[in-house]
């Protein structure tokens, strides 16, 4: 029988741990330090691409995305050494969809042409706000004129060029939302990242909610309106949603992400990273260690995992459809009965219809 994950593709995911600065909303493993050693970092991915290949062969590698944290503050020599050390350890897909997330700034646009050079051919730009005002409140260090500047390199240097925004701000109203999404789309070339902005607890946004120091989040009513209009805007703007958050012109959509919505299989490498890989007919999830320092010294001794958990069947059935129904395309249904080894039908008594949409959790998907 046909391994699931062939339904979905084989992706690599690599996490670059590191930002300039630590943004109050975000609870992704970033991290801020003085000094990276840009060698010793690069030594130690390149090893574990071998690790992860040796357990992974005769695969057709569909896409690779360089997430962070900040990757656009690698060295565009260490992304060039990733690229190709993963073209040589695995068959290639002829559309290889190579992405790196980058921030609108002046030093991560100026490295934008070597990173084209080394290989990338798709950049997510996370400028998150059209309004000076709002990019302060998030802590961005960015201006909108820097993230302008910044896109209109980023477009002359890439094919596909997508960027992130966050709504749902303080004190934002729909009027205010409408417009900002209008601008967004009239620069945009093909793919628009659009989360409502989640308090999450760990983050400095979550320490001051909970001490009633963040004021003016909309209601859950104004953000169930904030969503319904951001999905009319974009589809009447022909940036429909295949995604709660995401909306492509079609054919324009992120190949990558879709590979975990699909439930593909995607090994995870560097501090944090996550994987889902079928070995020898059993599907494993994987989990790096989080700590930047001890994920060096375990990778340094031959093994920076966690312990490893082996899916049920069940446990992939109930991943497949949670994943696949954040997608407009949904699931197929014959899939699902093959992992839960039963009949969907049965199910089907038990679901409850709504009739409104609620506010998506969440500002992205990450491995």
């Amino acid at each position: 029988m046909t391994e699931d994950w062939r339904h979905g593709g084989f992706a690599l995911y690599v996490h670059w741990p590191f930002c300039a600065a630590k943004c109050p909303y975000c609870d992704f493993n970033s991290h801020v330090t003085a000094s990276v050693d840009h060698a010793a970092w690069r030594a130690a991915y390149l090893r574990e691409l071998e690790r992860a290949a040796a357990e992974t062969p005769d695969r057709v590698l569909d896409t690779i995305f360089f997430g962070g944290g900040t990757p656009s503050l690698m060295e565009p020599e260490t992304v060039a050494a990733i690229i190709d050390k993963a073209r040589s350890l695995w068959r290639t897909s002829n559309s290889l969809e190579i992405t790196l997330e980058a921030n609108p700034g002046s030093v991560e646009a100026g490295r934008f042409a070597d990173f084209r050079q080394g290989g990338v051919n798709r950049v997510s730009m996370g400028i998150q706000a059209l309004n000076d005002a709002d990019l302060k409140r998030l802590g961005r260090l960015h201006s909108v004129a820097e993230a302008r500047q910044a896109f209109d390199v980023a477009r002359h240097a890439f094919d596909r060029v997508s960027f992130d925004l966050i709504y749902g701000r303080q004190d934002q109203t729909l009027d205010q939302w409408k417009a900002e999404l209008n601008e967004a789309l009239s620069m945009a070339i093909d793919h628009l990242s659009l989360y409502q902005l989640t308090i999450e607890n760990g983050t400095a946004f979550g320490d001051r909610y909970a001490r009633g120091r963040l004021r003016g989040l909309p209601s859950e009513d104004l953000g169930a309106d904030l969503f319904t209009l951001t999905r009319e805007i974009c589809g009447e703007r022909g940036m429909p949603a295949y995604e709660v958050s995401n909306h492509a012109r079609p054919g324009s959509e992120s190949r990558h992400n879709l590979i975990y919505w699909r439930y593909g299989d995607y090994v995870g490498i560097g501090p944090g990273a996550h994987g889902r890989v079928t070995i020898d007919g059993v599907k494993w999830g994987t989990e790096q260690f989080s700590n930047p320092r001890r994920w060096m010294d375990a990778e340094a001794a031959g093994n920076p995992e966690k312990p490893r958990v082996a899916l049920s069947r069940q446990d992939q059935a109930e991943e497949f459809l949670l994943m696949g129904l954040r997608l407009s395309d949904g699931i197929s249904l014959e899939r699902y009965e093959a992992l839960a080894s039963t009949n969907w039908m049965s199910y089907a008594g038990n679901w409850a219809v709504t009739d409104r949409p609620q506010a998506p959790q969440g500002r992205r998907s990450i491995p």
